[in-house]
């Protein structure tokens, strides 16, 4: 062939085939492989010089030709680069005498070479393959949560502890992490509902990044869709120890690339898949030492992923893939003292991880009084010194006493403190009189400042959580737990009188055997629970963690609607009280010191002024022998002896129900069996208070009992 036709007969092969990669980016990504048969000329691997690029089709034009040729498998990313003399000049000068033949072969004998978006096989088909897989890393960020980094900037302005705050704690926490030799890998932090727990994970993921000992980090966040559940925690650790080490990177990229649905796994397999595996063979082929790798991996607020088992599903996914695989990480995990991990951390029954975690106990080991009141004075003086309001710059404010009030009433958690101080700093208003308003609120209803909001918003938070998952499996349908809460309030407030053991409140308001335990699950955040010496005997009672806590449930304007009136707790336990003497068989077989707690919270709780018990309560117990049953437990605690029954109050009540019996209800009848006990009692309890008094005599009678 002369050379004119030669060059005539290249031009024309790779003019077909740019105009078959240029008409590609036009088809759908999604569009089935177009397959083509080139019927030109065959040439040998010579005609062809290896260096010869097409261009990628959203690039090709008419004059240009330029492109990039794909890797072969394993072989890293080669780089672009415009070809020098064109291709039918290139193709000249290497080409040899052709012979006509039917068909042409561009790259004879071979198979599956391809450019890019192009794949050509030996049956001299042409695919295209443009989009037909991503690459790993690209899937891998496709499935992480940003939200949840320790530096997101949807986290701008995070908690975190002032620098002379938490001094002691942080250091502890600093050389547990540091001390790779430390014989537990992992570390729990619990604590109370704002105790400080975030602020404190936060302080340290800064530290260990500047130390460049930070391999992950993770925060929870129940308000955030992205990082509530467990749907990307694994992907996000796996990409940030990624990116901590390029064969480690392009290890994890390869494990997604062979299984692109690993995402849709349980977490162990996750775990196993992206971390594990890739970690294990990184280390193996000496490309890594574990022994300098960033090894602390973070995990903030385990209590704000929503479900009980889906945090218990990641503590053991941390035992079984991280503990157990021998891998150089110290992990650190910070929550409110909830279910899973309290359940995990128990000692009897062992639980899980007790004998593998180095439990710290934020809110009973140290004591953040201290540090709030530094906290107070530091925040409190910086806003006065930016503030308009020339009261603010003067050194006697705030007073010694406003602060100290403040400490009181955060009674060591930090939440309080910091509400406090985001309310004063609003710059549209004198934190002169914002500090006042808080140091004389009270949550009076139709006030519009609401200084504790975001204090509150977190207490309807929890406690709505517990109700729902409380209320979902009680036993006795129709048990309202605020109720519950509230009246093991009043009697932790000692607003009866007395502070009695948990489970007499229990067998008062008709809680099951070890009920107490089941209605405060959910709350550990909030309460807790200590052992109390009384008349040499130990028994068990229920405490707040935070006195605000208590002022939330009394205000209705704070509660909303969580808010349970003290008339209705009074009218519940008093009807229950009722109840549980109602269903006594024979009260002088059972245990006299259980009848008397009830009939004892039976008087305490009732309130002639805003207690109203139900008609038809009052008539059943009183046609079911009721009132016998009273009178056979008081007998058999040694009634005459007994200084401890607020006889007055059960006066009260014994009159109240002949009354309403004889009046309202028109059952004289089972009013005169009400007075016959009234009197009864009365001629043998009547020296010891039970009686019907004018107020001086009340008042006399009040001060009696508070000498007692």
């Amino acid at each position: 062939m002369p050379p004119n036709s030669k060059r005539r007969g290249l031009r024309s092969t790779f003019a077909g085939l740019r105009s078959l990669f240029s008409s590609s980016k036009n088809r759908p990504r999604d569009e089935e492989p177009i397959k083509l048969k080139i019927s030109t000329v065959e040439a040998s691997p010579s005609n062809v010089h290896d260096s010869v690029l097409l261009r990628e089709p959203e690039e090709s034009t008419a004059g240009a030709s330029t492109s990039g040729m794909s890797n072969a498998p394993g072989e890293g990313p080669r780089s672009h680069s415009d070809v020098g003399p064109s291709m039918a000049e290139n193709a000249h000068r290497h080409s040899l005498p052709l012979q006509h033949t039917q068909s042409m072969s561009i790259f004879p004998n071979t198979q599956n070479v391809k450019l890019r978006n192009v794949t050509f096989n030996s049956s001299q088909n042409v695919y295209n393959s443009q989009g037909s897989r991503k690459e790993g890393w690209e899937l891998l960020m496709e499935n992480i949560a940003s939200n949840a980094l320790h530096d997101s900037n949807a986290r701008f302005d995070p908690p975190k502890c002032d620098e002379d705050t938490r001094v002691e704690v942080t250091k502890e926490l600093m050389d547990w992490i540091e001390d790779r030799e430390a014989p537990k890998q992992l570390l729990c932090m619990t604590g109370a509902a704002g105790a400080g727990k975030s602020a404190l994970q936060q302080t340290i993921a800064e530290k260990c990044s500047d130390s460049n000992i930070l391999g992950s980090a993770f925060f929870f966040s129940a308000q955030d869709p992205t990082r509530n559940n467990l749907s990307h925690i694994v992907p996000t650790i796996a990409c940030q120890l990624g990116l901590h080490n390029s064969h480690l990177r392009d290890a994890i990229a390869k494990v997604v690339e062979d299984d692109p649905i690993v995402f849709k796994r349980q977490i162990k397999a996750q775990m196993n898949t992206l971390v594990v595996t890739p970690f294990k063979r990184v280390c193996a082929s000496g490309d890594l030492d574990p022994n300098t790798f960033p090894h602390a991996i973070l995990i903030d607020g385990l209590d704000e992923c929503s479900g009980e088992a889906n945090q218990s599903e990641l503590l053991s996914t941390i035992k079984h893939c991280l503990l157990e695989n021998d891998l150089p990480f110290r992990i650190f995990v910070a929550s409110r003292p909830e279910w899973a991990i309290r359940s995990a951390l128990q000692l009897e029954p062992e639980g899980y991880l007790y004998q593998l975690t180095y439990h710290i106990k934020l809110s009973d080991m140290y004591d953040a009084t201290g540090d709030i009141r530094r906290y107070l004075w530091s925040r409190i003086r910086a806003i006065g010194s930016r503030s308009h309001d020339s009261r603010a710059h003067s050194h006697l404010w705030p007073t010694k006493e406003d602060v100290e009030r403040l400490v009181a009433a955060a009674s060591g958690q930090f939440i309080y403190a910091a509400t406090v101080v985001k309310y004063i700093s609003e710059h549209r208003s004198s934190p002169v009189d914002r500090l006042r308003t808080v140091i004389a609120w009270t949550p009076l209803d139709g006030r519009q400042t609401r200084p504790f909001e975001a204090l509150d918003t977190l207490y309807r938070s929890i406690l709505s959580v517990a109700k729902e998952l409380y209320e979902a499996v009680d036993t006795n349908q129709g048990r309202d737990f605020v109720t519950l809460i509230r009246a093991h309030q009043f009697n932790f407030d000692m607003r009866m009188g007395i502070r009695i053991s948990l489970s007499a409140i229990g067998k008062i308001i008709g809680l099951e055997e070890g009920g107490h335990q089941v209605l405060f699950s959910d709350l550990h955040s909030l309460v807790f629970f200590r052992q109390n010496l009384f008349q040499e005997k130990k028994w068990e009672e229920m405490c707040f963690y935070h006195r605000s806590f208590s002022e939330f449930l009394d205000s209705e304007s704070r509660a909303q609607h969580l808010f349970v009136s003290e008339a209705w707790v009074r009218t519940y336990v008093t009807e229950s009280c009722l109840q549980r003497i109602a269903q006594r068989e024979d009260f002088r077989a059972s245990n006299s010191l259980q009848i008397i707690h009830i009939i004892r919270g039976l008087a305490r709780y009732y309130d002639p002024q805003t207690t109203h018990v139900d008609d038809f309560r009052l008539l059943d117990f009183t046609r079911n022998h009721g009132w016998r049953r009273i009178d056979e437990g008081l007998s058999s605690n040694g009634g005459s002896l007994d200084k401890l029954t607020p006889w007055r109050s059960l006066a009260l009540f014994t009159f109240d129900a002949s009354q309403h019996l004889n009046g309202e209800l028109h059952e004289p009848e089972l009013a005169d069996i009400v007075k016959s006990y009234f009197d009864k009692w009365g001629e043998r309890y009547g020296k010891i208070g039970f009686r019907i008094t004018n107020d001086e005599d009340k008042e006399e009678e009040e001060e009696e009992e508070d000498e007692e």
